[in-house]
């Protein structure tokens, strides 16, 4: 019997654009692939490790002819947008059902800032969680087992019980084999708001 719904935030209910963000970052860096020292300090400010000042210093370092203002705008391509039905959704959910409602994200101070700038029901979205995990701020990040053993100690949680949704496949594989019911969702063709036809099995 789920109990708990745990939501991925982005292609779940941001839309983003992973392949069109990385190519434009190529273009503006000029380079043909990020390095693995980019690929660590992105991993690093993603799980808060390191402050965004210290993020951009970084790529300012790397990449002098940028300003920040232009550094950010690259961070933030993929930032798609929010279709207001996928809030109404949620609201729906909050009022009509008895789920405890989770959203866990990978992400960062500033996608966050940018989408409380450009995403206008925010705060009303992030009201319809019982709890929201951002991994920026609790220093863990997915796919990684301890993030989710966080979850469930953090509110009481059988994973059995629990019905995780994301796009990533290493994030449900390390959901299922933590035995969490999993609904591995493809942005291209699914929508978040059809939740319970898709995955009616797991709610009879």
């Amino acid at each position: 019997m789920i109990k708990t719904l745990i939501f991925d935030f982005g292609n779940v209910f941001i839309n983003l654009n992973l392949e069109a963000a990385y190519n434009h970052a190529l273009e503006k860096f000029q380079i043909e692939s990020l390095s693995e020292e980019m690929l660590g300090f992105n991993s690093f400010y993603e799980q808060g490790l390191i402050s965004t000042e210290e993020f951009l210093d970084f790529y300012s370092q790397n990449f002098p002819n940028l300003s920040n203002e232009e550094l950010i705008d690259v961070w933030n391509y993929m930032l798609k947008d929010f279709p207001k039905q996928r809030l109404d959704f949620l609201k729906e959910l909050k009022s009509n059902s008895n789920y405890k409602l989770i959203l866990l994200s990978n992400t960062n101070a500033l996608h966050i800032d940018f989408i409380k700038t450009n995403v206008l029901f925010f705060d009303e979205f992030k009201d319809c969680f019982d709890t929201f995990y951002l991994s920026h701020e609790i220093n863990l990040v997915k796919p990684n087992q301890d993030i989710f053993e966080f979850v469930l100690n953090e509110n009481n949680l059988i994973a059995g019980e629990c019905l995780f949704i994301d796009d990533n496949k290493d994030n449900i594989s390390t959901a299922k084999n933590m035995n969490f019911k999993t609904w591995h969702i493809n942005p291209e063709t699914e929508d978040v708001i059809t939740l319970f036809e898709t995955k009616k099995t797991y709610f009879k």
